[in-house]
């Protein structure tokens, strides 16, 4: 299985089989109500917290292709959807397994299309910094792990110059332990690990209240504000 997505994605990426030196993964879910940013609901109903979800994830994927980054989508959900939603780039199913072994895979696929380096991203930071994601893939030049950890204890975004199972076993997903227990597991491996910058996750009515007055005038902050004013 992952001998035939490396070789679609290969193809995807590249014409002449020369793949970029930097590839950045991004983790979707399709938004179907009751299904994402359920920690939103209540206030939020699921219809409301549906389209917010597809909002900043479609924000994240056009920033990230309008700053030149090479991205690849993977998914969680109908192929169909996706197909329809971003035509024009590489697109993968997530693989089965908790949230750690589908960011092993997908960071062991991205590295086996020869790239130097690999990152993921969620879509919860609609308005992560493009140069906070340059600056991770940067520090990959030196270092073997990176994160841009998260204010609730998480990350936003991992990145890999080689494979690190150990990075993603026994973590406490969903939980503000996520980081720490990160870091204790790239020291136990040996693991040049860095940290890069920092942001937020939009994941509950305060990290929405924060990205509207950090950035009103974000695709996400307009939506926020002229739909979900009333439950602020």
């Amino acid at each position: 299985m992952e001998t035939v997505e490396k070789t679609s994605l290969i193809e995807a990426l590249s014409s002449d089989g020369v793949v970029p030196e930097r590839l950045v993964g991004i983790f979707v879910k399709q938004p179907i109500p009751g299904r994402v940013k359920t920690r939103l609901c209540p206030p939020l109903t699921p219809e409301e917290a549906a389209r917010l979800y597809e909002v900043a994830m479609r924000e994240c994927v056009a920033r990230l292709v309008e700053a030149g980054i090479t991205l690849v989508v993977f998914y969680s959900g109908e192929d169909a959807y996706f197909r329809r939603s971003f035509p024009d780039l590489p697109r993968l199913p997530q693989s089965t397994g908790d949230l750690g072994e589908r960011m092993r895979l997908a960071l062991t696929t991205l590295l086996a299309t020869g790239c130097r380096s690999a990152a993921l991203v969620g879509s919860d930071s609609p308005d992560l910094p493009v140069d906070q994601i340059e600056g991770a893939l940067a520090a990959l030049n030196s270092s073997d792990a990176v994160t841009v950890p998260a204010d609730d204890g998480g990350y936003v975004l991992v990145g890999l110059s080689r494979p690190a199972p150990q990075l993603f076993r026994d973590i406490p997903w969903s939980t503000a332990g996520v980081l720490s227990a990160t870091r204790r597991r790239g020291e136990e491996a040996g693991l040049r690990y860095r940290e890069i910058g920092g942001w937020h996750d939009l994941d509950d009515l305060d990290s929405l209240r924060d990205l509207l007055a950090r950035t009103p005038d974000s695709v996400t902050g307009r939506h926020i504000r002229r739909h979900l004013g009333h439950r602020l």
